[in-house]
């Protein structure tokens, strides 16, 4: 069991540290959507998305074809 805690922990690590690197940066999208990042989230199905303000729905992380730098 200490094994899946250290994973399931890295694992969280990791969305956070994701969380607060694009919650709020502007980005644009492999379709053409643009705007600021307002939330970040781990789906099981399609792994981390993303929604950006202004835009109903939610995008799989490997759709962001450009990001503002910190």
């Amino acid at each position: 069991m200490a094994v899946a805690k250290v994973c399931a922990s890295t694992i969280l690590g990791e969305f956070e540290k994701a969380r607060a690197e694009l919650v709020g940066k502007a980005v644009i999208l492999t379709d053409g959507k643009a705007g600021t990042v307002e939330g970040v989230w781990l789906d099981e199905m399609h792994g981390l998305r993303i929604s950006i303000r202004g835009h109903d729905g939610k995008w799989p992380i490997s759709t962001i074809k450009l990001a503002e730098r910190a």
